[in-house]
């Protein structure tokens, strides 16, 4: 009788020789990288044509694109003039004025009573019209121009308070003006562009020169300081603007042009003798005293000084008179700017 075979259900243990041969199958079958490999080289054929299309396809792209012209200058100059012609721009004065707006400051003066009018501007106003200058225009034993104008006796007037103009150097305060603006005042007060209020010491005093310099105690957040040029490169004909607080009204601008250089004037009182002025017909009227006088780059070159009336009214006929920026510097001690 033949026997039925009997099976383990134990799992028999792997062969000796079973590990090596897992491995040498691994080992046989190919990576991804080799995979990629083998695909990309069956669909070869099809890459190839793929890349020739793109390549086709960006050349008629760049072939269909529309040829740029050359720009010549007569187009700059035709959309230049097309710009000029439907937009309005500002005038330069309007954009000299516009630079040194925020650095202009109004001054008032209180305290004891002195010579300047009340509005602290210096005026001239002669009893009688200036003596006529030698021919050729030039004063006796001078080789400048001179205006000269004399108060008639006893006409000065008194006052308790000043109005005059000043302009910012330093933009920690400092400031520029002439020194009738500040003249017999016990107390001075600023009014900055903002409105903001702030009294003033004196820093620097110079009456020869009509010069004085002021530091206000406290100062508004991002005070600008003006940008200080140089006279020296003025000409008669040269277009200007003042800036300042003519009657206390301001800040106000009025243009024009420089009307001639190195000229000479005697105040009104007859105590002193301006020298190397710049004669300008941009209206100044009393208040616009100690403020900057502007060239169209924006720049300081002057400080409004005086103006010139032969008659009794104190007010601008067409003659006023600013001292260069390079002698305010240095008459207040201060390195030329």
């Amino acid at each position: 009788m033949k026997r039925v075979a009997l099976y383990s259900r134990t799992a028999r243990p792997p062969s000796v020789d079973a590990a090596p041969k897992a491995e040498a199958d691994a080992a046989r079958r190919p990576g991804w990288p080799r995979r990629l490999r083998d695909w990309t080289a069956r669909h070869r054929s099809a890459f190839f044509g793929l890349a020739l299309l793109a390549v086709a396809g960006g050349l008629v792209f760049v072939l269909l694109q529309p040829q740029q012209r050359q720009l010549t200058q007569d187009d700059i100059d035709s959309a230049v003039l097309h710009t000029l012609q439907n937009k309005t721009m500002p005038s330069r004065p309007a954009k000299a004025a516009e630079a040194v707006r925020q650095s202009v400051v109004q001054i008032r003066g209180y305290g004891d009573e002195g010579e300047a009018d009340d509005d602290g501007a210096r005026k001239a106003k002669p009893a009688a019209p200036p003596a006529k200058p030698k021919a050729g225009g030039k004063s006796k034993g001078k080789g400048k121009d001179r205006q000269t104008a004399r108060n008639e006796e006893g006409n000065a007037p008194r006052h308790e308070g000043s109005i005059g103009s000043g302009v910012v150097i330093v933009d920690s305060g400092v400031i520029l003006t002439n020194f009738h603006v500040i003249s017999g005042s016990k107390r001075l007060k600023v009014t900055f562009f903002d409105g903001y209020e702030a009294d003033a010491d004196v820093v620097a005093i110079q009456p020869d020169k009509d010069l004085a310099v002021i530091r206000a105690k406290s100062v508004p957040d991002d005070l600008p300081a003006a940008t200080l040029g140089s006279s020296l490169d003025l000409a008669p004909g040269d277009e200007v603007v003042a800036v300042g607080f003519p009657f206390g009204i301001g800040p106000s601008v009025s243009s024009g042009v420089v009307s001639g250089l190195n000229r000479e004037f005697v105040s009104a009182e007859g105590r002193h003798v301006l020298t190397r002025l710049i004669q300008f017909d941009a209206a100044a009227n009393p208040g616009n005293s100690g403020g900057p006088l502007v060239n169209m780059n924006g720049e300081v070159v002057g400080i409004v000084t005086a103006i010139l009336n032969p008659t009794n009214a104190g007010t601008f006929v067409g003659i006023g008179f600013a001292t260069t920026i390079e002698s305010a510097g240095s008459a207040v001690g201060m390195p030329p700017f």
